[in-house]
């Protein structure tokens, strides 16, 4: 089982696909070209520059085209009260009071340090179609866990610009 991914997230990466492979593409062979017309390759570090960037677009390409061969679809529609994808929720750590404001987004968006958080982590799981004021137990691993509170549910859109995750 691939990627789970939204109809959105689909067609972000066929833009990016598209994107490098009539863009990038032709620069990074004309990179190639220009710095094999430089003379003694050996020696050429230009050359082994362009040949590293032009290979890595086409990794790139690989990877994100097997992507999508492999993806699940999700949808990103839930109830008009309950947690779902591209939700923005805020939540109560039972055990210090502090709160937190999440959006919870697929895998290949997730990103903690933006409170992007996934749907594959514990926090998304666990959060994934509650409601306002449920008591939700974050299974970290086998010993510990942890409960938090949903404070608030806001319905997001999901029209942002979020940027694929690179590898």
């Amino acid at each position: 089982m691939g990627e789970r991914l939204t109809e959105a997230d689909v067609k972000k990466i066929q833009d990016e696909i598209e994107y490098r492979k009539l863009v990038v593409r032709k620069d990074a062979i004309e990179a190639v070209k220009e710095a094999r017309a430089q003379g003694d390759l050996s020696e050429n570090f230009e050359y082994y520059a362009a040949k590293k960037d032009k290979n890595k677009n086409e990794s790139r390409i690989r990877y994100l085209e097997k992507m999508l061969k492999t993806a699940t679809i999700v949808k990103d529609e839930s109830e008009s009260d309950a947690i779902g994808l591209n939700n923005t929720v805020e939540v109560m750590f039972e055990d210090d009071g502090t709160t937190e404001t999440y959006r919870i987004v697929t895998s290949i968006r997730g990103n903690s340090m933006k409170n992007l958080i996934s749907i594959e982590s514990p926090i998304g799981k666990a959060l994934l179609n509650h409601k306002v004021g449920d008591r939700v137990y974050v299974k970290v691993n086998e010993q510990i866990g942890y409960y938090l509170i949903v404070k608030n549910i806001e319905k997001t859109s999901d029209e942002s610009d979020d940027v694929i995750k690179s590898f």
